[in-house]
């Protein structure tokens, strides 16, 4: 039977989630005849929303909605259908309608899971699958947290399941406020997607962040409390968790309902069977997304429901005529979980004949990948990628095809250059079945200049989003080709640099990430925008009236380290590093980190700043360090930022005999000058009291070498990896001179830097270079003098020790909490063992490359 659209044909759409809603649409792109008139029956009350994106509707209140269909398009929600009759071709909605197709489509999604386990139905057990179950959590929540008192344990959540939703409704719960535990009945997290070592290293990250994870261990029920409602989960190894919510993420079930109840095969597992058409045992019927079973197989991620979308629309325009077909599809994913990367691309366990498995473990980094390759270490079939999938895309590009290098080469960024260079068969957005070629050529044809003008013409990069910075890459090698410009947005959500949207922020007065990007940007931002523009609000804070980095929305923002005041260690334990201005330190306050550090069982160590590192707190213990060492006089160190950390200092003219300066008193005077200055990396200087250069000054952001005469001041150098010696900038400066021109010099590099910009790549990029900096600081050539030395007196004026601010708000410690019951009882997954009368953590060693053979 040959079903396609002629003028009134009678098209019925059941259900308008995501996968209804994109077949509607690409119908709509394709139907230029008007050969179909479209009716689409929801469920719920609600046209399609994001349901990826539901966590941001929890947290940050996020419109999810998508664009509406137009007017030729008939809508109909909250009245589902109830009933199909293929005989006369009819659908019977709850409220009794009845409706005509010539064609139908079923898209009615799937349903959580919920085991059939005892207490599933107790007050305060939820799933977790519309825009209503959040609703309805959130009302919960904030009448169980209002119903604590002050000492009262933290209210207890569980998430049942640990794959992407499971993680995500953790995600949620934390933060709601709960203390969270996320329940896996396998022995690692995201079974489906990695193996055991990512799981791992997953599990590594998640627990850093606060969360208690039980894998491996299932639930066996849940008991209700004193007031009937839900208060434990069970678990078969005859432990507990306290939890006053739970949430059911356990995997999903086809909605087959309407399917059984007219007569078409379902699997045996549930399922509307589908040939490679999308099409039913009735010609007439179709079915896409999670509710169809094609090849005996149920896709859960949006790619696969929008092929099949795509399948459908073009056989209900094209009839027997078109050749379109869904033989499988690509279940490769890459997102970010809590601010950790995950990835999983091709065949990521082995499971090909002779496959070769290449591993890179980072511990220290919080860093996993694994590379699956062929037998002669040729053809890449799949790969897992945790704590950094930079790289997702280009590899998963090329999944099947021969690698541009060794292995190796592949895991530490050999292919990201090859945009250019892929073949034009390549499939880069796999969620809507785009081709390389296909972006190259809408490029030359409509001749597009930035991203979101290739995703709206392509439509690649517009579902999950992965995809986009190969689309970039691509982008940039045909602009390139052409002698064109190549656009410097900061990311799809701006079309702004970052410079641009300092001054944007600075000129208007904007305070928050919302404001921003609702007037100037579109969508609702990524990792990338999100800690650049939080970067921008702290260092624009004290002109702009804009108060703590953990205050309001300016929390949700911060990258991990910001997020609790201290830098994340391998083990899941953070690391305090006290503000010592100069590297100049009393006895007394010597025998305060002593004593602090032998209190909390910390590892101490001098580091190349001349600071003292305290390592191995637990997240609950932070505040409590704090208080002694703030009592002590001592402040934050901002290691954990990117901000000034330190300015080190020889001992100078005081009691050096070949000191021409007293560099200390400099040293102090630059320290406190510039302490909590948020810049768009980090910031370290030094002050050498004489030639001989003993604090190396020419390594840093700033450095100082006295003289007979005064100072000569060094701009733009660092060390690590890539280091550069600083230039000459000025020489025989007086306090005052030195002063002002370093104050300048910090405030345009803020100003006009990139997104993680060191400041020796940035003088590298200025054009005209050092003299140009020169005449911008000293001649005044684009008149901002004034404007930079406001800038500084304002950061001067208002600084304010941000441990000292968390410690006196009530509602910022509350963030600093132990991821067990008991906020004083030690995490069992941290453990040190002693070595060299200090303390180490147990862990595996450090970055191994290995090869394994299945």
């Amino acid at each position: 039977m040959d079903v396609r659209g002629n003028s009134g044909s009678r098209l019925v759409v059941v259900g308008h989630g995501p996968t209804g809603h994109h077949l509607v649409e690409a119908l709509r792109e394709r139907d230029t005849v008007g050969g179909w008139q479209i009716t689409v029956i929801g469920e719920e009350i609600r046209p399609a929303y994001d349901r990826v994106a539901l966590t941001s509707y929890l947290t940050e209140d996020a419109d999810l909605g998508y664009p509406a269909h137009g007017p030729d398009v008939t809508l109909l929600t909250g009245d589902p259908v109830v009933a199909i009759d293929r005989t006369s071709r009819t659908v019977t909605t709850g409220s009794g309608a009845t409706i005509g197709y010539d064609a139908l489509v079923l898209a009615t999604g799937s349903a959580p899971f919920v085991p059939p386990v005892q207490g599933k139905e107790l007050p305060g057990v939820f799933v977790y699958r519309t825009i209503e179950d959040l609703d309805a959590l959130r009302t919960y929540a904030a009448e169980r947290l209002s119903a604590t008192a002050p000492g009262d344990p933290r209210v207890g959540g569980a998430v049942v399941g640990g794959g992407l939703l499971g993680l995500e409704a953790a995600r949620a719960l934390q933060g709601l406020g709960l203390d969270t535990h996320v329940v896996e009945v396998a022995p690692w997290l995201m079974p489906r997607q990695l193996d055991e070592g990512g799981g791992a290293m997953l599990r590594r990250h998640i627990e850093a962040l606060g969360l208690t994870v039980h894998a491996g261990t299932p639930m066996a029920g849940l008991a209700a409390g004193e007031h009937g409602r839900v208060a434990r989960v069970n678990l078969t190894d005859e432990s507990e968790i306290a939890a006053e919510i739970v949430v059911f993420s356990a995997g999903i079930r086809p909605r087959d309902e309407l399917a059984r109840g007219c007569g078409l095969p379902v699997g045996e597992r549930g399922g509307i069977v589908v040939d490679e058409s999308c099409r039913t045992s009735d010609p007439a019927v179709y079915a896409v997304g999670e509710c169809a079973l094609v090849g005996g197989m149920v896709y859960g991620l949006v790619g696969p429901c929008f092929s099949m979308a795509e399948v459908v629309a073009d056989r209900l325009l094209k009839g027997e005529t078109s050749t379109a077909t869904f033989p499988g599809a690509d279940l490769s994913t890459k997102l970010k979980l809590m601010g950790v990367d995950v990835a999983s691309f091709g065949d990521p366990f082995a499971e090909a004949r002779g496959a070769l498995g290449v591993t890179y473990t980072d511990p220290v980094a919080g860093v996993y990948k694994k590379l699956i390759v062929s037998d002669d270490a040729q053809t890449l079939l799949g790969g897992v990628l945790v704590g950094d999938a930079e790289s997702y895309p280009s590899l998963r590009a090329f999944v099947g095809g021969q690698l541009p290098g060794s292995p190796e080469q592949a895991l530490f960024g050999g292919t990201e250059a090859a945009g250019g260079d892929l073949p034009g068969s390549t499939i880069i957005c796999s969620c809507n079945n785009v081709t390389a070629e296909t972006i190259r050529c809408t490029i030359r044809d409509d001749m597009l200049m930035d991203v979101p003008s290739v995703k709206s013409c392509t439509k690649a990069g517009t579902s999950c989003g992965s995809c986009v910075p190969l689309v970039k890459q691509i982008l940039n090698a045909e602009l390139t080709a052409a002698g064109a410009v190549i656009s410097n947005a900061l990311c799809e959500h701006f079309d702004h640099s970052r410079a641009e949207l300092f001054d944007i922020v600075r000129v208007r007065g904007i305070t928050t990430f919302t404001r921003l990007i609702t007037e100037h940007g579109q969508g609702r931002g990524c990792d990338i925008c999100k800690p650049a523009v939080a970067s921008i609000l702290a260092s624009l804070g004290p002109a702009l009236g804009i108060g703590h980095i953990l205050d309001g929305e300016q929390a949700v923002l911060q990258d991990t380290n910001d997020h609790f005041l201290a830098n994340l260690q391998k083990n899941g334990t953070y690391s305090v590093v006290p503000r010592i201005p100069g590297g100049e330190i009393t006895p007394d306050k010597l025998i305060v980190i002593g004593e602090v550090a032998r209190d909390f069982g910390l590892y101490t160590k001098i580091t190349g700043g001349q600071r003292i590192d305290l390592f191995g707190a637990r997240v609950e213990q932070l505040p409590q360090i704090w208080q002694r060492l703030v009592g002590a006089g001592f402040e934050s160190g901002h290691a954990y930022g990117k901000a000034l950390r330190t300015v080190k200092s020889c001992v100078g003219s005081t009691w050096c005999r070949y000191g021409v300066q007293d560099s200390v008193a400099m040293a102090i005077r630059m320290e406190l000058r510039y302490r909590g200055l948020r810049a768009p990396h980090k910031l370290k200087s030094a002050v050498s009291g004489c030639a001989r250069e003993c604090a190396e000054a020419q390594g840093k952001d700033f450095g100082i070498i006295a003289t007979e005469n005064g100072w000569n001041l060094y701009l733009a150098g660092n060390g690590g990896m890539r280091p550069r010696h600083a230039d000459l900038f000025a020489t025989d400066l007086s306090d005052e001179e030195l002063v002002r021109y370093i104050d300048r010099f910090l405030m345009f590099y803020i100003r006009t830097a990139d997104r993680l910009q060191r400041t020796a790549s940035w003088l590298e990029s200025l054009e005209g270079g050092l003299g140009y900096l020169r005449e911008v600081i000293v001649d005044d050539r684009l008149g901002i003098c004034a404007e930079l030395d406001a800038a500084m007196d304002h950061h001067v004026d208002a600084y304010s020790d941000e441990w000292r601010d968390t410690l006196e708000d009530p509602a910022k410690l509350r963030r600093f909490v132990s991821f067990v019951n008991a906020p004083d009882t030690p995490d069992p997954s941290i453990a040190f063992e002693p070595e060299r009368d200090q303390i180490k953590p147990v862990l595996v060693a450090g970055p191994q490359l290995e090869v394994m053979h299945r």
